[in-house]
Parts: structure tokens; sequence; C-alpha cells
């Protein structure tokens, strides 16, 4: 696909954005009960860069913003909710995966060889296959970024969330997210940033209060299976909520093998 200027410009600047968060979370040093740190923008990085190649060659009218990668998400594939099935198959990305540094011996890093699908992904990429259909079609418009790009997890292995963070390792992490966000927002020049979450939310807020007023920031239910009201129908109440914001106009049509 020929790029044109403007947007070849943008796709260097959200890899330029990517690179520098890598470099700069890799460096930071986290408190216990951390005990492993996932930095897949390292190790996943043909991947992410793949992904940042096939879905930022435009400008956005919606960025979705999510929390932080999961063990069996973007922890394995670099890719934003990557549950590795999606992003293999209807994504159509590939590249070469490493290890962390430090790898918890029950949460290995297979790549997209990884069996154990990941909740969040099927739920967001699912929803998003039926409605759009192609790739090409959401990517169009649309773009899903993570705000914080690093997994924590714990000795036992439990996922540690960056809002459970002690106080001075949010801040330094935090700062330097808030720059990347900044960066992915100044490339794709979205109209609407919808957080699925609280978490989201409240950062997007954060580093958009004084910006351009016309941005409008939302929030949908967070498709975690942690979270009760997901498990019940994720995808209806999240497409009324996307309706509710112009983003969706009707349900998704029936799963489609992917």
């Amino acid at each position: 696909m020929l790029l044109s200027r403007a947007n070849k410009k943008r796709v260097q600047a959200v890899l330029t954005a990517a690179r520098r968060l890598a470099e700069e979370t890799d460096a930071l040093r986290f408190s216990a009960p951390v005990s492993y740190v996932y930095n897949p923008l390292v190790y996943a990085w043909p991947l992410h860069e793949a992904y940042i190649r096939a879905a930022a060659a435009s400008r956005k009218r919606v960025i979705f913003l999510g929390m932080n990668p999961g063990p069996f998400g973007m922890g394995q594939t670099g890719v934003p909710f990557g549950d590795p099935t999606f992003v293999r198959d209807w994504l159509g990305l590939s590249g070469a995966i490493a290890k962390p540094p430090l790898e918890h011996p029950s949460r290995p890093v297979l790549g997209l060889e990884s069996p154990r699908g990941e909740v969040s992904g099927t739920r967001v990429w699912g929803a998003i296959a039926r409605h759009w259909r192609t790739p090409a079609k959401f990517f169009a418009d649309h773009y899903i970024a993570n705000y914080c790009p690093l997994l924590f997890l714990e000795a036992s292995g439990r996922n540690r969330t960056p809002d459970k963070l002690s106080v001075g390792d949010k801040t330094r992490l935090f700062a330097a997210c808030d720059r990347h966000l900044e960066a992915v927002i100044d490339a794709l020049e979205p109209k609407i940033v919808i957080a699925l979450g609280i978490f989201a939310e409240r950062q997007a807020r954060a580093v958009l209060g004084g910006r351009d007023p016309k941005i409008t920031v939302a929030r949908i239910l967070h498709p975690s299976p942690a979270n009760p009201l997901a498990n019940r129908d994720w995808v209806g109440v999240v497409t009324d909520e996307l309706r509710a914001l112009g983003v969706c106009r009707q349900r998704p049509a029936a799963p489609a093998g992917h």
C-alpha cells in the first residue's frame, strides 16, 4: 500500500514514540511485590512494529486506550489486546518474538504459538472483526493502544496492574507513558479517545487536560473476565456504549470463524 507523505510521517512518529517508550520503561526498576517485569516493546518489537505499520497509517477518528499488557495477550505478541490467534489469523501479523530477560516459569512467552488465548483480547478483536469485517476497514479510522507497555508479575505469577504500584514507581512510569500517549495523539489526531476501563480513562483525562477541548474522552466497559459485568454480555453493553458515542451503528453480526 502506497502511503501519502502525511501518513508516512504518522507511522514514523508513532514508531519513534514507541521506541522511546521501550527504552525509557526498560530502564525503570520496580519495588516489591513486583518480581518480574515484561516489556514486549523490547522482546516482541518486530511484531509491535508490524502492528504500528499496519494500524497507524492514517489519521484516526477514534483511539481506543487500554491499561497494560496481559500475560496471554500483548505479553505474548506485542500487540494491544493481542490474543495470539487473532493477531496471527485475523490481523495477519508476524514477526520474531524473543524472551524477557527474567521469565516467570508459569508465564513463559511463547509468542504466536501460545496455546492459551486472552479473554480480553478475544472479546475486543472478536467484536471488531464481526463489526468491521477486515482490519483495513477498522484501521481506516481507528487505532488501539495501551497506556502502559509493561506487564508486572508477582512472585506467585499473579498479575499486578499499574494502578497498584507504589507511588514512586507510578510517578516515574506514568511520566514516560504520558509522553508516549501525547505523541500518539499528536500523530494520529483523533477526535475521540475511548478508554477501556476507569484507569485508562483517568490517565487519558490527565494527559488531555488543557489540550484541544475538541478531543472527547469517553469510557467503555473493560473486557476483563475479572469484571462481572463484562462476563454477562460485554459485546452487547459495549456496542450500546459505542452507538451512543456515534462510533458503532448496530450490534455486530454473529461470530464467524477466525
